[in-house]
């Protein structure tokens, strides 16, 4: 796939690579649930497969980052990270992203 630089959401959502099935619709949900001065911005990160990735999507978060959290999606047999910019508490964005999700 090429290589796509896009900024959605009000430049919220800056994707510079490919996203996996799923993930890209529920940030757009997400990103219209907050404003910007609450999630900032979310960035995709690496894609990589992996057998454990099936069925529904699946978001956890991992670890706190500079300015916000690393989380996880499994979809469609891979794993993709996400880094979100954020004032939401890790409680907070993960009961979010599940909603999002549709989980």
């Amino acid at each position: 796939m090429a290589r796509m630089r896009l900024r959605a959401e009000n430049n919220r959502l800056k994707i510079e690579h490919s996203i996996i099935d799923g993930v890209r619709e529920m940030l757009e949900r997400l990103l219209r649930e907050y404003p910007d001065d609450v999630i900032r911005s979310v960035v995709p990160g690496r894609i990589s497969k992996v057998r454990d990735a099936r069925g529904t999507l699946k978001v956890h978060i991992t670890v706190p980052v500079l300015n916000g959290w690393k989380a996880i999606a499994l979809s469609a047999g891979a794993r993709q990270e996400l880094f979100i910019s954020t004032t939401l508490s890790q409680e907070e964005l993960l009961a979010a992203l599940r909603r999002s999700a549709g989980g």
